[in-house]
Parts: C-alpha cells; structure tokens; sequence
C-alpha cells in the first residue's frame, strides 16, 4: 500500500464513519489482527475526530464485554477470523457489528459526509485498555498531542528515517503496536510490514528477505529467534537495531543479539506515558546491566520517598513522570485519574534508582512492596539478581504469610530453553548479592511464566501458585 493510497482510503473511511451519524468523540472498536485496514481506520478516526479502541482479542468474551460496557462504542469492526466471535457475545450495549475488511473496501463507494471536522491535540485519538494483572482494567485516552510529542521524542533519540523498513510483531490493541516505530515510520514515510501473528522462523525470514532495518518486540520475542534452530545461520545483517520492551531483557540474551552484531536498545514506560520514558542505548546496555538509562527528551522525571515532596534530593523513591506524552486521564473514571495525578506528575507506581552517573534503574513497584522481618523487599530487585544467574531467562517473585517473619518471598524461575538450573548454586548466587531478608524462602524452576499478551509478568497468577502451594 502507497501512502497516497492510505491517504485516500483513510479519508473515505472517515466520511463514512461519520455518515453512520457518528459524532467527534465517539468510540470505534476493532477486534482484529494486525492488518493494514486497522492502519486506514485509525487515520480515518484521526481525520473524523473520532477514538480508536483496540480490543485484545486474546481475552475471553466476559472481559471483552466488560470493556464494551465501560467504552460504550458506536460501531465494533471486526477482522473476518473474529467476526463469528463477535457475533456471538452477549452485549448488553447491543454493539453494531461490522466486517472490517468489507468496511474499508465500500466506503470509496459509499455516500458519506464531504466535509471533515477541525481536530486539535487535545482530543482523544485512541483509548488501549490497561492489562489488568494487577487489578480491573483502566481505558488509558490518549490524544493526538501524545501521540506526536511521543514519537518526536522517540526519533530523537532511536531515528527512523523514509529508508528503513520496520517489521511490526507487537499487537495493534497495544500502545507499542502503535507508538513504538509504527508511528514514528509512517509519520517519516518509511516501508512498514504488518505481522498478523508472531512466528520466529517465519520472521527471520522476513527479515533476510525483505531486509529489515529495525523492529520492535517484548523479551520473549527475541528468546524465540534468539533460540531458533535458524537463528545462526540466518542474515540480520540489515538491522541497524531493535527495540525491547514490556520487561527486561536478561543479559544472557543480550549478548546472544549483540554477538549477532545486532545492536539492542532497552527502556521503560508505561501507557499512562504513550509509553516511553526511558531509553537505554545498545553500548550502555552492557557497561549498566539492569539499567533503563536515561529520560527521553520532553520527559521530566522526579523520584518522591514515602512522605517526601517533589525537589528533594534523593536518590531512590516513587517514580514520577511529567510531560506532553502523559495521557488525558482513565476513561469515565475521575477517581482513578486523581489517584495517579498530582500537579501534572503521574504517579507511576513503581520504585526507581538513580546512580552517581545518572543512570535509572526500576527497583520494585509500591504496590508489590513486602516487608520481611521489618525490612522493606521490592521484587524487582530481588528478580534482577536471580536473572542474572547463567540458564535463567526470566523470574517472577511473590509474597506469602511467614510465621516468622510476616511475608517471605517465593520465587519462579523461568529457565532458558533447554538449560537446567541447579538450585542450591541459585540460592548462593542470591546469597552473595542480597540482603538475607531479601532472599526467596523458596524456589519454582518452570519452563514457562504466566505474562500478559505483552510480556509482563502476571505477579497475580504467581501470588495465587505460591500460596496454593503453601496451602
């Protein structure tokens, strides 16, 4: 697809929405793959004034509908391999159903509106749902000024340029999916490939193939190439980087990239944040394992101890985050907006580091914060330090009730494929570089840890395991 081509589908697509009797403002689902209608209908919703929500189409049909209800869209486009599905949900809302696909092909024909509506950055553009592993899911509203100081900043520091070709894997009903080189690609002119689905030996393909300069993707992603019985022998030559996101990439896996000569740029963010606030360079990423680096430009960070105030001078607290990428607020939710806002700073919940270098390192989050024997333990931490051990490719640690020391962690180790991990080195490992209080009174070695559809650990799958095991 041209982008002429994209430029004149997206605006019919707008007219028709509109002469459905759709207003600014309004809702637009989908329920769909990656798919180069979804890119049209989102620059037609741009155009029309309208909100894109992209729906996760891995939940089940309650949760889907859970979201319908909070995000009350006009219409629900839908992907033929979803239409069925669809279709057959109980939705109390009683959502119009339409083919995506079929949509975007008749709106050349279709009688629509002929004028367009003035938009400006302060209006919503897309609303993602937040993954819900720690509680009921959110509807993060960004708008288009999110989206263009986002990507602005991002070019500044990871530049896409009308040359490069970007392979998009990450799902389109995730702010990554959008804002994470997408954006940034067709905003420079760029060649985009649509991936409907991941497969690691079909995307080293692509890339020789198609010689693919840049992409983007969660740690298990590049575990998967990574561990590919072609991963060797196959030509990435082409990339000039790729970008990881949604958790740390261990730094086993790391060199596995950087001895492939593909350079690996971390960071940090959030969707509050559209989502980027830190980014760690592929040089820095050796020289400060388990950092995120430093802030993106149009980022201001801050870091507030319990009880402390913004300017103090520490080191270690709550990460605050300010900026024109911050979000516009929890759809018709006030009180979950205000709980995270304070004088323009969102509040992210998450506990940072800073050294003498000005480097940021995310250390634990407030909320899964336990105290252990009257000391503070952040599983973050404690999980940087077990990922580290040789054959460990991701760990997840959780609380459970001690009757000694009030809460103890519990530890889930994930393994890389095909190593074996050897528990009592691990327990020393820990030893040698933690606090006792801070070491897991026990440990799961699994093949596989419960994430959400980006890569996050799901801690509310662990916490369930740990104290099912301890009856």
């Amino acid at each position: 697809m041209t982008y002429w081509q994209l430029n004149e589908s997206s605006t019919d697509v707008a007219r028709a929405l509109l002469s459905l009797g759709m207003s600014p403002g309004d809702r637009v689902g989908t329920l769909t793959e990656n798919r180069p209608e979804h890119v049209i209908l989102l620059f037609a919703c741009a155009k029309a004034g309208l909100t894109l929500f992209p729906m996760n189409w891995r939940l089940t049909n309650a949760e889907l509908v859970e979201q319908l209800i909070l995000i009350e869209p006009s219409i629900l486009l839908v992907s033929a391999t979803q239409r069925v599905r669809a279709e057959g949900m109980s939705d109390p809302i009683h959502t119009a159903v339409l083919l995506l696909e079929e949509f975007c092909t008749d709106a050349k024909s279709s009688v629509g509106v002929s004028d367009l509506p003035t938009v400006s950055g302060d209006d919503g553009l897309m609303i993602i749902a937040t993954s819900g592993t720690t509680g009921r899911p959110k509807g993060v509203l960004l708008t288009h000024a999110n989206f263009f100081w986002t990507n602005l900043s991002l070019d500044l520091v990871a530049p896409i340029t009308f040359s490069d070709v970007v392979l998009q894997v990450l799902p389109q009903f995730h702010v990554g999916g959008w804002n994470v080189q997408p954006m940034l690609a067709w905003w420079k002119g760029a060649t985009v490939i649509l991936e409907s689905s991941f497969e690691p030996e079909r995307v080293l393909e692509v890339v020789a193939r198609e010689r693919v300069t840049t992409m983007a993707g969660v740690p298990t992603t590049y575990l998967m190439m990574g561990t590919h019985a072609n991963f060797s022998e196959s030509d990435l030559s082409s990339l000039r980087y790729v970008v990881v996101g949604g958790a740390s990439m261990p730094q086993t896996l790391l060199h596995r990239w950087h001895d492939k000569g593909v350079a690996v740029l971390q960071g940090y963010g959030l969707t509050e944040a559209a989502p980027n606030v830190f980014c760690l360079g592929a040089d820095d990423a050796i020289e400060h394992p388990g950092s995120v680096g430093h802030p993106y430009p149009y980022v201001d960070v801050a870091l507030v101890r319990p009880g402390g105030c913004l300017g103090e001078d520490t080191k270690q607290g709550e990460l605050w985050v300010r900026g024109p990428c911050l979000f516009a607020g929890y759809w018709r939710d006030l009180e979950a907006t205000e709980a995270v806002m304070k004088n323009g700073w969102l509040r992210t919940g998450d506990v940072a580091r800073r050294d003498d270098d000005g480097y940021y390192r995310i250390v634990g989050r407030t909320k899964e914060m336990f105290v252990s024997g009257g000391e503070n333990v952040y599983p973050v931490e404690v999980e940087n330090v077990i990922t580290a051990f040789p054959g460990v490719f991701s760990a997840g640690v959780v609380w459970v009730d001690d009757p000694i020391w009030g809460e103890a962690g519990v530890a889930f180790v994930e393994r890389a494929p095909g190593a074996l991990i050897d528990l009592d080195a691990l327990s020393e490992h820990c030893r040698a570089r933690l606090a006792a209080y801070k070491i897991p009174v026990r440990f799961h070695v699994v093949d596989q840890l419960p994430r959400s559809p980006v890569g996050k650990l799901n801690k509310m799958a662990l916490r369930t395991s740990a104290e099912a095991e301890q009856g």
